[in-house]
């Protein structure tokens, strides 16, 4: 089989369920010559081949980790994991969806449409297997990935009703404790989820709740750089009072876990019950790129070290360079590379290709 045709067999199949896409993740690895990514690059001070990554979503267990490593990301974060288990939501979980570009949170209605390619509502609701399970599975992913690579494990808590933040980040802290024991390589402690309706799915917004959870993070797993995943800010004073209240615990901030829009078939009918999801892709670029200049300010400003991880809309190696060029220390690909999962081959390609090009024109001005 053409490696081309391996690659479109094992993307994710957004009509299965996710419990389906876990069961079916691809058995055998691509062989694919890796070009190689002109740079020194890093993930929080730990040496990777390229900016390339994968966040929190696409990659279900650790066949799904293995398979994009393969294929030239060299930052692959687990799926976000709890301290119990916790099904997904029924399908629909991705619906393909057209809009213009989506500006901000909450008010947007984006239409689904069966041949749009680019862009897509997500409900999963943060779905998680047993600790039992899933530590398991981190372990072999762990073992199995290649030297140079970054095994990133997402964590969030699972409160009941009355759980006071102690509580919450302790919940945190334990997760974090068990994907360290697991063979984590960096904990990202997921602050935002804008398909639950519970706590843990907006802790990020409160600059209280973020630096107690970093802290408690940072105390499970002193060794391993930690990252905060968030969503949008109301305003930059709002993102400073964050920034400021998580430095010294957080290595880095991983921004934008989707933006949220409500979803309507063609006809005018809701899907999810009317309820907002979160969008992902194309349609949210324009918006993430602008909260990445902004959180890139608002860092230099406060005098933080902390780093930014990028996500949202990212798709071609011009949009990696952009991203890198407004102040991102590291790219990741969610949409993109579940629908074309060769496509961090074909970024590489054209990062290497730029890097000996310019090498050439300086080498004819001396």
């Amino acid at each position: 089989m053409p490696i081309a045709a391996a690659m479109s067999a094992h993307a994710y199949d957004i009509n299965r369920s996710y419990d389906w896409n876990y069961a079916h993740a691809p058995v055998r690895l691509p062989d694919v010559r890796m070009p190689a990514c002109a740079g020194d690059w890093s993930f929080c001070g730990i040496p990777v081949a390229s900016p390339l990554g994968i966040p929190a979503g696409p990659l279900l267990n650790s066949r799904w980790i293995l398979y994009y490593a393969a294929l030239g990301f060299d930052v692959l974060t687990y799926k976000t994991v709890r301290s119990s288990a916790r099904a997904s939501y029924s399908p629909p979980n991705l619906v393909p969806v057209r809009h213009a570009s989506i500006a901000g949170e909450g008010s947007t209605v984006v239409m689904a449409d069966s041949v749009a390619e680019e862009s897509w509502a997500i409900s999963f609701g943060m779905p998680s297997k047993d600790p039992d399970v899933w530590q398991e599975d981190v372990e072999a992913a762990r073992r199995e990935l290649p030297e140079g690579k970054v095994l990133v494990v997402s964590v969030v808590a699972s409160p009941q009703d009355q759980w006071t933040l102690g509580r919450i980040a302790a919940d945190f802290a334990r997760c974090a404790r068990l994907a360290r024991d697991a063979g984590a390589h960096a904990i990202e402690a997921n602050l935002s989820c804008p398909n639950v309706a519970t706590q843990e799915g907006n802790l990020y917004a409160s600059p209280e709740a973020s630096r107690e959870i970093a802290a408690a993070v940072r105390d499970a797993a002193p060794a391993l750089p930690i990252v905060l995943k968030v969503g949008l800010f109301n305003d930059a004073d709002h993102a400073e009072a964050v920034v400021r209240a998580v430095t010294g615990y957080a290595d880095a901030i991983s921004t934008t876990n989707t933006i949220t829009a409500v979803v309507r078939r063609p006809d005018g009918t809701a899907i999810f019950d009317g309820q907002r999801r979160g969008i992902g892709g194309r349609v949210i670029g324009a918006r993430c790129l602008a909260e990445l200049v902004m959180l890139r300010d608002v860092i230099d400003r406060a005098g933080s070290n902390v780093r930014l991880v990028t996500v949202g809309g990212v798709s071609s190696a011009a949009d990696v360079r952009e991203r890198l060029a407004m102040g991102a220390d590291h790219v990741q690909l969610a949409t993109a590379a579940m629908l074309n999962p060769m496509v961090g081959i074909a970024i590489r390609k054209a990062l290497s290709r730029s890097a000996a090009e310019h090498a050439g024109h300086a080498t004819t001005r001396s």
